[in-house]
């Protein structure tokens, strides 16, 4: 029978010293270049005396041109090789094996951080507000990725760490393949159930024919992802049974996206069984088990106690358990386990408590669960500097600083939701409508009108985007600062507006400067200081502490929006 302290042997070779994980955390550390800097040194020199069986890095992307969080580390090729190998020491010092997790974010891709229309297997966006729909992607550039995940693997073992993990869940570019909502190919690559899978096999096959025989590779891996006519458990299992053919090593079990969050344990109602062992995945383990033949099999989610671990591993339920928000709280999590120090995590529950009336809304709900894991980047951020874990940390305060970074599209849901016509009755949706009518009749006409006798001015010029509904051009006065090959500009009411909507489901945009028309593409900056961006745009330095204030009154969720120029 199995216990936590015993050790795992891999197909690869390796043995792992314990059955006690800690798990992917993004960790946002890495430098504007993409390279790991000492934060990142030092925040994994911690976890190496953490007592972990196997440590797994955080999100990895495999091109820099497409990152899913600012922050994000990107291994292409050896030009940080040293820095990626002191990463790896400082990992390993403890005695832990190290691998790095692997992910290209797809259609998920950061706006913030991805100057590129992000990509996906389909033109289909993502249920996110303000991300817009990606490009489909060729035959030739899913080749390329593929290859991309090699060179990344080949990179890894080259710095020194012992594996890597591909990232095939939380709705990232291998889960978008798998998933039929995100996926509506009809070539090699998309139609069923078997094409849908392809990518993440030779994904497999590429990292695999990359390194040597006694490097790890495993794939974390999604039960389903808890959308109506999604990916499911039937398909997860089937995809595991091809995957254990590979060579993998490991298959870690999670499940969800950011549209529907499982890997937070929020997206329904917990089972009674859940309750009991902890882990929100432990029953489709039982599953994934079977389909996986002799590959080893992690669980991450829900586990807080030396019982439940215990119990879990000793019935063959699954083979190694994994933390993860735990690990940014108690460094030590495994060694004060095994060491008897403590028999149970309690890492605060972040949540902002809200009022049974309110809980239930789906913007708020969505906003909870992004100050969970913002709460517990805050905790990694300190570890980074050199400092211990603050549990003590009020939510209120990680909420202040999303919403300075955010506005009030933390809390908003996609337009067109079921509680629109609730946000229709407050002053925000009153105000809207006001505005709205402004710009309709007496905004556009003026402008239209100064445009007709040749005045122009970048505080009144236009821009063309294609209708989401009509598929005709739409024009609408904005202000624009313009900069050589880019420009910026504030939309005033985030993508409820008419412009806003059009720029999320088609991002191409054409932009009127002076006399001649500017083709582009268009990406909204959630995180952008919509205050400080409006300074910029006052024509003298006097008006700058005023220009704040004129476009919070002509607006009610502004976010600053991108456009770079493609020359045309």
């Amino acid at each position: 029978m199995p216990t936590l302290h015993d050790p795992l042997p891999l197909a690869s070779g390796q043995v792992l010293p314990n059955r006690i994980m800690k798990s992917a955390l993004s960790e946002g550390l890495a430098t504007d270049a993409n390279a790991p800097d000492e934060r990142l040194v030092r925040l994994y020199s911690r976890w190496s005396e953490g007592g972990y069986g196997l440590i797994v890095t955080g999100n990895v992307m495999v091109d820099r041109r497409h990152c899913g969080e600012p922050g994000n580390v990107a291994m292409e090729d050896e030009r940080d090789l040293p820095v990626l190998t002191r990463w790896a020491k400082a990992a390993k010092d403890g005695g832990a094996k190290v691998w790095v997790q692997l992910n290209h974010p797809g259609r998920q891709a950061n706006p913030i951080v991805t100057r590129n229309r992000a990509v996906g297997p389909s033109a289909i966006a993502v249920g996110i507000p303000g991300i817009p729909a990606p490009r489909e992607l060729t035959e030739d550039e899913i080749l390329d990725i593929i290859r991309r995940f090699g060179t990344a693997a080949r990179v890894a073992e080259a710095a020194g760490f012992d594996g890597v993990q591909i990232h095939g869940a939380h709705g990232y570019l291998v889960s978008q393949f798998l998933s039929p909502l995100s996926n509506q190919r009809t070539d090699a690559w998309g139609g069923d159930a078997v094409r849908r899978r392809q990518f993440v096999v030779e994904v497999a096959r590429s990292i695999r024919a990359s390194v040597s025989a006694g490097f790890g590779v495993g794939i974390k891996l999604n039960s389903a992802d808890f959308q109506r006519g999604g990916f499911t458990e039937d398909e997860s299992r089937d995809v595991i049974a091809e995957l254990s053919a590979e060579g993998l090593d490991l298959i870690e079990i999670s499940g969800g996206s950011y549209e529907s969050p499982a890997m937070m344990g929020r997206p329904q109602q917990k089972s009674a069984s859940t309750k009991a062992r902890e882990a929100y995945f432990l029953d489709y383990a039982e599953q994934a088990r079977q389909a996986a033949g002799a590959v080893p099999i992690a669980v991450t989610g829900g586990f807080r106690s030396h019982s439940a671990m215990s119990e879990a591993v000793s019935t063959a339920t699954c083979d190694i358990v994994g933390l993860g928000r735990p690990a940014a709280v108690f460094p030590t999590a495994a060694s004060d386990l095994l060491g008897a120090r403590t028999d149970v995590l309690r890492p605060p529950a972040i949540s902002l408590n809200l009022p049974q009336q309110l809980a239930g809304n789906r913007g708020l709900k969505a906003f909870d669960g992004a100050l969970d894991l913002q709460w517990h980047t805050d905790q990694l951020h300190l570890l980074g500097a050199g400092k211990d874990p603050d549990p003590a940390r009020s939510p209120w305060r990680t909420a202040a600083t999303m919403l300075r970074h955010h506005g009030v599209d933390a809390f908003r849901s996609k337009r067109g939701s079921s509680s629109g016509a609730a946000a229709d009755n407050d002053k925000t949706a009153t105000k809207f409508r006001r505005e709205r009518a402004v710009g309709r009749y007496f905004a556009n006409p003026t402008v239209r009108a100064l445009s007709a006798i040749g005045i122009r001015t970048t505080l009144a010029t236009e821009i063309e985007t294609i209708g989401r509904k009509t598929g005709q051009p739409r024009r609408v006065p904005v202000s624009v600062l313009f900069e050589k090959d880019a420009a910026w500009v504030i939309c005033q009411h985030g993508t409820r507006s008419g412009w806003g909507s059009n720029l999320s489901a088609n991002p191409e945009i054409r932009v009127r400067q002076g006399d001649r028309w500017r083709t582009g593409t268009a990406t909204f900056l959630p995180d952008d200081d919509v205050d400080a961006r409006a300074r910029t745009f006052a024509p003298t330095p006097l008006l700058a502490p005023f220009m704040p204030r004129a476009f919070a009154a002509l607006g009610t969720a502004p976010v600053t929006v991108r456009i770079v120029f493609d020359g045309k």
